[in-house]
């Protein structure tokens, strides 16, 4: 299953523009290829530069990282309840609240890098797990449609989304 097999009615118009980012791999690979090129970019970066901003207000490469690895989780949590046909409707989440609250700036590069790998292959195995069926279910958030499926190629290329800024705005 790629990203070609998703339907337009699985997800926000909004997300369109990471899932064009999620490469053509299989969810499974998908995440697994785009984790591990993650996490070799990441551990690349100079230590110096993990706290630095390219402007007032934005946030540092910490807190990039740890934005990376809530979203992961915020969006595997809804994948994991659709697969399960539970009703609930999720609301969107404020990321600039969660990251100024995350306090990544006070964490080790060591530390954010084992929660990253440990979101991950949290993911890998929790889309692993779905069924075809399960991967195709509906539910809601936000306001739209949402399909774990669709969550999977989210993930993977809001992720690239986040590294190509770093790459472009803080190295």
């Amino acid at each position: 299953m790629t990203k070609e097999d998703l339907k337009k009615e699985e997800y926000n118009p909004y997300y369109q523009q990471y899932i064009e980012k999620a490469g053509d791999a299989s969810i499974a690979e998908g995440l697994k290829g785009n984790g591990d090129a993650t996490i070799a970019f990441l551990e690349s970066i100079p230590e110096e530069k993990l706290e630095y901003r390219y402007a007032e207000g934005k946030w540092t490469i910490k807190e990039v990282i740890q934005h990376i690895i809530d979203t992961e989780r915020v969006f595997t949590y809804r994948a994991l309840c659709i697969a399960r046909k539970d009703k609930t409707l999720f609301p969107g989440y404020d990321q600039d609240e969660y990251a100024g609250n995350s306090e990544a700036n006070n964490r080790s590069r060591y530390s954010l890098m084992n929660e990253y790998k440990a979101v991950r292959l949290a993911s890998i195995i929790l889309f692993d797990s779905f069924s075809e069926d399960m991967l195709v279910r509906i539910g809601s958030a936000s306001n739209s449609n949402l399909s774990p499926r669709a969550v999977a190629f989210i993930t993977i290329g809001h992720e690239n989304h986040h590294c190509e800024i770093v790459k472009e705005r803080y190295l």
